[in-house]
């Protein structure tokens, strides 16, 4: 499904118990940084990265999304840069000055897909760190299918390609 094109939407999230005591802020007490891409009314894409710095991000986005699209973000330095990249263009939405949405621009879709992993994976009460990609992947392939009836398309991939 990768390039993405058209419009997407770009953010991270991190995963992780809700506070260990003495750490605060960003990627606080080891929790894992996930970064994902959201083509507009369509697929979700999320991958598991190290940190949230620039240089990893922007190896991401290179990967996943085509230089035609029509990129927004929030206002995270880890995203300046991307029109120099080579990118169409790049809206950014400033949530520290209480801006979520200016028309069209806006990563609620993104953020929508968030909460609802946050939502899925927390009935669980915790997940393994070693199971939490296989985990996230299935969160990723729910949403991805919301609109589609999950026993015809997993009987579908099953009979193209059988389990042996």
């Amino acid at each position: 499904q990768t390039p993405f094109d058209g419009v997407v939407e770009l953010d991270e999230s991190y995963f992780g118990a809700k506070r260990i005591r003495g750490k605060r802020g960003r990627g606080a007490g080891g929790k894992t940084v996930v970064f994902g891409v959201l083509k507009r009314g369509n697929k979700v894409y999320t991958e598991i990265v190290p940190d949230a710095s620039k240089a990893t991000l922007q190896k991401v986005i290179r990967g996943h999304i085509s230089v035609e699209s029509v990129i927004n973000t929030d206002g995270r330095r880890g995203y300046h840069g991307l029109v120099d990249m080579g990118f169409a263009k790049h809206f950014r939405v400033r949530h520290g000055q209480n801006e979520f949405a200016r028309g069209a621009q806006h990563i609620n879709g993104i953020e929508s897909f968030w909460s609802y992993a946050k939502h899925r994976l927390i009935q669980f009460h915790g997940v393994a760190r070693h199971t939490f990609y296989l985990h996230l992947k299935e969160t990723e392939f729910r949403f991805n299918h919301r609109h589609d009836d999950l026993y015809k398309v997993l009987l579908k991939m099953l009979r193209k390609d059988p389990l042996k």
